[in-house]
C-alpha cells in the first residue's frame, strides 16, 4: 500500500485515479507546485478559463502573490508546449474538402492568439496541404500581407491552388474593406501564375468567416 502523507493532492490524485480525472487546477497545481487553492485563485481570476489562461504572459502571472519566475515560467511553457502538440503534424497529409477542415488544420496555430497573423496554407492537385506557412504577424488591429512573398512560397513548393487565413483577435468575423480589397487583389494575381486563390477564412477562437462560403470569392 502506497503512502501519500507526504504527496500533494494533485500527485496522489494522478497516482489513485489517473490524470482524466484531474481537474483544471490540480493540474494547474501539479504544473507550477502550488497549492490547490492558489490554483483555483488563479483559474478564476481567468475567468475559469483554460483558454484565457493561455493567453498570458510571464507578466501577468508574476503580479499574483506567490507566482515567482520559476512558476510562471512553468505555467508560460505548458501552455506553448501543448499547443506545439497539437502544430504537430500526423505522417498522412491533411486533405482540405470544405472550410471546416481549413479551420479544424488551423486552430493549432490560431488558437489564442492576441495579434493578428496571416498565414496561407498550399494545396496539391489533390487537396493536401503541402505547406502551411505563416507570411506575417501584426498588431491587434491587422498585419500586412505581401502578394510578393505569399505567391514566391507557393511557387517554391509548386503549390496547385492556396488558402488565406487570417485572425481576428477581437472576435469579429466580418471582413473589413483592406480584407475584401487584398483577397480580390491575390485572386487577380492568383489568375495569371495559374494558383487560384481557393479561399480566405477569417478565424476567431469560437467561429470563422469564409470568403467562398459567403460568395465573396
Amino acid at each position: 500500500m502506497k503512502r501519500f502523507n507526504l504527496l500533494s493532492e494533485p500527485t496522489e490524485m494522478l497516482y489513485n485515479q489517473g490524470k482524466s480525472a484531474m481537474t483544471d487546477y490540480h493540474l494547474i497545481a501539479a504544473i507550477a507546485n502550488i497549492g490547490v487553492d492558489k490554483a483555483r485563485e488563479i483559474l478564476k481570476l481567468a475567468d475559469n478559463r483554460l483558454s484565457e489562461l493561455a493567453k498570458w504572459d510571464m507578466e501577468k502571472f508574476l503580479k499574483i502573490e506567490g507566482i515567482g519566475f520559476t512558476r510562471a515560467t512553468a505555467l508560460v511553457t505548458s501552455f506553448e508546449l501543448g499547443r506545439r502538440r497539437m502544430v504537430e503534424q500526423p505522417d498522412k497529409r491533411i486533405k482540405i474538402n470544405c472550410s471546416q477542415d481549413v479551420y479544424n488544420c488551423m486552430k493549432p496555430y490560431l488558437f489564442d492568439e492576441v495579434v493578428e497573423h496571416f498565414y496561407i496554407v498550399l494545396l496539391n492537385r489533390n487537396n493536401q496541404v503541402v505547406k502551411l506557412h505563416k507570411i506575417s504577424s501584426g498588431g491587434t488591429y491587422g498585419t500586412l500581407a505581401d502578394p510578393k512573398l505569399i505567391f514566391k512560397k507557393a511557387l517554391d513548393y509548386l503549390a496547385s491552388g492556396l488558402i488565406l487565413v487570417h485572425n481576428h483577435p477581437s472576435g469579429n468575423l466580418n471582413p473589413s474593406e483592406s480584407d475584401k480589397r487584398l483577397t480580390q487583389r491575390l485572386i487577380e494575381v492568383g489568375k495569371s501564375l495559374e494558383i487560384p486563390v481557393l479561399d480566405h477564412l477569417i478565424f476567431t477562437d469560437a467561429s470563422y468567416l469564409s470568403f467562398a462560403d459567403e460568395g465573396l470569392i
